[in-house]
C-alpha cells in the first residue's frame, strides 16, 4: 500500500470541546481537553488505513499554530522537504491545519518544496467532538487523495468537503459553513467521490519542481504589508508600513485594483525601491497591466488575492529587487 506521513500543525480538526454542539469554543484554552494526537486521529478514525500505511511523523514536534509565520512556514517546509528527500519510499502527506490561514500555507508550500509527490493540506470547520464534524470524512479524502498515484505533479493540494482545491486558487470564503473552501476563478481541480479520486486539470502556473525558489529562500524574504483601500483612504499607512521596515508592499486594491488615495505616497515608495502589487479586495479576477490604475514600479497580481500576493512578493524579493521581474514571477508562478 501506499505510504503517506500525517503531521498536525494546530488545527480545529484535532480539537475538541466539551458540548458536542459547541462549535466556537474548542480550543483547549476554553475546554481544557488537549488537541489529538496523529497517533489518536488515525485510531479515531480507522477506515484511512485502508487506502494507505498511514504513518504519524513521530519526528515532527507539534509546535504552537501562532508562533509567528517565519518560524511556522521555515520549519515545515524543511521538515517536509528533508522527508521526501531522505525516504524515498514515501509516496505523499497529509498536513492537518487550522482554516484560517490554511490557505496562505499550502500556497507557501506550493511555491517552495521541490518534489513531485503530493502533499495534501487539510482541515475541519467544527471540532473533533461536534456532532456532525466534518473532520473524519476530510482525513480521509486527504489520505485518498495523498495515496493516489493520478495526484503526483499537481503540487499542493487543498481537500476539504469532498473537494480537491490547487493551493494557488483556494480560498476561504465563509467563517463557520462546511462547503468554506472555494477556488472562484476556476473551481475544484478534481473531487473525492465515493468511488474514487478524479481530476479534471492539472496547475498551469509554475509551482513546487518548476519554481526558482527553495525551503532555504524564506530564510531571505524581507517584510512586506498588505494595505487594505478603501474610500476616504491616504498614503499614512503606507509610510507606517516602510518606517517599519517594509520593503514590498500589497494593496488589496478597489475594483480591479484601484489604490485611491495612497496613490501619491505609493508612486514615491516606488522611486524609493519599494516594490509595490496592486491586487484586488473583491474576491475574484485578474488585476492587468497596464490599466488605468497603473503606475510606473508597480506591479500586477494577476487573479492572486492579497494574501498571496504577499507571499509571492516576499519570495520573489528575496531573489531580486527589480520589479520587471517581479511582474515575471506574478506571471508565472
Amino acid at each position: 500500500m501506499p505510504r503517506v506521513k500525517l503531521l498536525n500543525v494546530g488545527a480545529t480538526l484535532h480539537s475538541q470541546s466539551r458540548d458536542p454542539l459547541d462549535l466556537a469554543q474548542y480550543g483547549r484554552g476554553y475546554s481544557g481537553l488537549p488537541a489529538l494526537s496523529p497517533q489518536e486521529l488515525i485510531e479515531r478514525v480507522p477506515e484511512i488505513t485502508r487506502f494507505a500505511r498511514v504513518e504519524p511523523d513521530q519526528d515532527w514536534a507539534q509546535i504552537d499554530p501562532r508562533p509567528g509565520q517565519r518560524v511556522q512556514w521555515s520549519e515545515l517546509s524543511i521538515h517536509l522537504q528533508q522527508l521526501f528527500d531522505s525516504d524515498q519510499g514515501i509516496d505523499g502527506a497529509v498536513v492537518v491545519h487550522g482554516t484560517n490561514v490554511l490557505e496562505e500555507t499550502a500556497y507557501f508550500l506550493h511555491l517552495v518544496l521541490k518534489t513531485d509527490k503530493p502533499v495534501v493540506v487539510v482541515g475541519a470547520q467544527r471540532p473533533s467532538s461536534a456532532l456532525s464534524t466534518d473532520g473524519p470524512r476530510n482525513l480521509v479524502n486527504a489520505v485518498r487523495v495523498a495515496a493516489d498515484p493520478a495526484s503526483r505533479g499537481r503540487g499542493v493540494m487543498v481537500a476539504l468537503n469532498e473537494q480537491i482545491h490547487c493551493a494557488r486558487h483556494v480560498t476561504k470564503t465563509s467563517t463557520y459553513r462546511l462547503e468554506t473552501f472555494q477556488s472562484p476563478a476556476l473551481g475544484p481541480m478534481g473531487f473525492a467521490d465515493t468511488d474514487r479520486v478524479v481530476f479534471y486539470y492539472k496547475p498551469e502556473r509554475l509551482h513546487t519542481l518548476g519554481t526558482p525558489f527553495t525551503v532555504d529562500t524564506f530564510a531571505k524574504v524581507p517584510r512586506v504589508d498588505v494595505l487594505y483601500d478603501y474610500f476616504g483612504g491616504d498614503g499614512g499607512l503606507v509610510d507606517a508600513a516602510i518606517n517599519l521596515g517594509a520593503k514590498g508592499l500589497v494593496i488589496a486594491g478597489a475594483g480591479a485594483g484601484a489604490v485611491g488615495g495612497m496613490k501619491d505616497v505609493l508612486v514615491k515608495a516606488c522611486a524609493q525601491g519599494v516594490v509595490v502589487v496592486r491586487s484586488s479586495r473583491v474576491g475574484s479576477g485578474r488585476v492587468v497591466a497596464p490599466d488605468n490604475y497603473h503606475f510606473p514600479g508597480s506591479v500586477a497580481a494577476d487573479n492572486l488575492n492579497p494574501q498571496k500576493a504577499r507571499i509571492l512578493l516576499q519570495l520573489a524579493l528575496a531573489i531580486t529587487q527589480d520589479p520587471a521581474e517581479v511582474q515575471r514571477l506574478f506571471d508565472t508562478c
